[in-house]
């Protein structure tokens, strides 16, 4: 049955593709921000009570009690930090602050006659608790839900590559015929294409950094309470505990530099695609890939026998709109007014839409490649009927021979004009050449004119 409420939805992301986007929402929800805040609230308490200049002392069960508010961390818990935030809750103020809500979350749990309130959220600003969850979010989603969907794509590509490697097809450049190719060839490139831009997120996500330098980046707060600690090994060994490398220098805002990195690499990934959705629109167009129709789903309203490339046509929309908005946060991001502005506040939370755009697309060309199957008699038939696209052979091999009118004697021959085969053997009839190499241009056919294709797919695995 339908959900009601997808009908009314802002966004389709959350609508018409919220099934297809749901597996984001455990990292780019504001529940998943909340939970985050969460997480990082609590491990900076317990690393100052393990920092030993502070009297903060946490016994383990304290401590798994403290971990589980955010490991348990579910709809009610986000509904009371919600309530904290707008209403006030439990001799709590309303704080119209989300990560305040998240701090007074935190104290309200604190069990009976527990010494941990005033160390929560101590010395810190709020973009301490911002920077580390954002980060944590990104990772997780990347590493979590769109690497392994692009792993799943490319490992579609090599088996289609391995597949498809001997069938011989027409390539064009410029649009028009030109030296033939292999489908399998041709996938393969892509298939190394997204491995490599695959491997740019990785590292991208990789180097993602935070920082835990106070509201100034200069640890002011932090050294006016404890002078004697070294309040940036102290800082370094607590973001690197969570996963992340450390920004030493920052202002009260965590340079994004690296958030952008991870965005723009996804942009890398998106073109590539977005190139593959085009190539295998214009296969489908030219009947070298036939689709395997749907029971029971409509191609056209009003022309019932057609089977559209909608998932590519899907794909390269959602694509090109994920990429709009990568670049967008990419440009955005990397910049604040002085010391700190609130700007970047609102635009970070857009950071799920644009993963969701990836995400669909992805997942759209993933289906659409699952039904497309290389229609070989019409990839034999486009290569028969242009013998033309031998003349490169037929012109290299002469001047291997010493011709240096190979060239014009083949342009003269087919330019702008149809050939056939037999004016080929007409014309290798009348060349001075030896009998060997008559016959090695009278054996050139536009079908078997493909050099090394089917041995190119296995560079797959270099």
């Amino acid at each position: 049955m339908t959900d009601i409420h997808a009908l009314y939805a802002v966004s389709p992301l959350d609508g018409r593709y919220g099934s297809r986007t749901k597996p984001l929402t455990p990292y780019v929800s504001e529940a998943a921000l909340m939970r985050a805040r969460v997480r990082v609230e609590v491990e900076y308490l317990l690393a100052l009570a393990d920092l030993g200049a502070t009297p903060l002392e946490l016994e383990s069960d304290e401590r798994n009690y403290l971990r589980g508010l955010y490991e348990s961390f579910d709809e009610e818990d986000a509904e009371l930090i919600k309530t904290l935030e707008i209403e006030g809750y439990g001799g709590f103020d309303a704080t119209n602050h989300d990560v305040k809500a998240v701090e007074y979350f935190v104290r309200h749990h604190l069990r009976d006659g527990s010494e941990a309130s005033p160390w929560i959220h101590f010395g810190l600003t709020s973009e301490d608790v911002n920077n580390l969850a954002h980060r944590l979010l990104v990772r997780g989603a990347v590493e979590d839900v769109l690497l392994p969907a692009l792993y799943d794509l490319r490992d579609t590509l090599t088996e289609m590559a391995q597949e498809h490697r001997d069938v011989p097809m027409l390539a064009r450049t410029h649009g028009q015929p030109a030296t033939p190719t292999t489908f399998g060839k041709e996938c393969a490139v892509y298939a190394a294409r997204l491995g490599r831009a695959t491997a740019r997120v990785s590292t991208a996500t990789d180097a993602l950094s935070g920082k835990l330098g106070g509201a100034s980046g200069t640890y002011a707060a932090h050294v006016a309470a404890y002078p004697d600690v070294d309040w940036r090994a102290f800082a370094r060994e607590f973001v690197t505990g969570l996963g992340l490398e450390f920004t030493p220098l920052s202002t009260q805002v965590n340079p994004c530099d690296d958030l952008a990195a991870v965005f723009d690499a996804f942009r890398g990934v998106n073109n590539v695609l977005l190139d593959l959705d085009l190539d295998v629109w214009l296969y489908v167009s030219d009947r070298y890939l036939g689709q395997e129709a749907v029971e029971g789903e409509t191609g056209s309203s009003t022309m019932p026998h057609k089977v559209n490339p909608i998932d590519f046509e899907n794909s390269e929309g959602n694509l090109s709109k994920a990429n709009a908005d990568l670049t967008f946060l990419a440009d955005y991001v990397t910049t604040s007014r002085l010391q700190r502005d609130l700007s970047d506040s609102t635009v970070k939370r857009n950071v799920g839409a644009a993963f969701a755009h990836c995400l669909i697309g992805y997942g759209k060309t993933q289906v659409g490649l699952e039904k497309v199957v290389p229609n070989e008699t019409v990839m034999r038939e486009a290569l028969q009927d242009t013998p033309a696209i031998i003349g490169e052979a037929v012109q290299t091999i002469l001047r291997r021979e010493g011709r240096d009118d190979a060239y014009e004697q083949v342009k003269a021959l087919t330019r702008g004009r149809e050939v056939t085969l037999e004016d080929f053997h007409d014309l290798f009839a009348d060349l001075e050449v030896s009998e060997d190499v008559r016959e090695e241009l009278m054996a050139l056919r536009p079908e078997t004119y493909v050099g090394v294709a089917s041995e190119l797919v296995d560079g797959l695995e270099e």
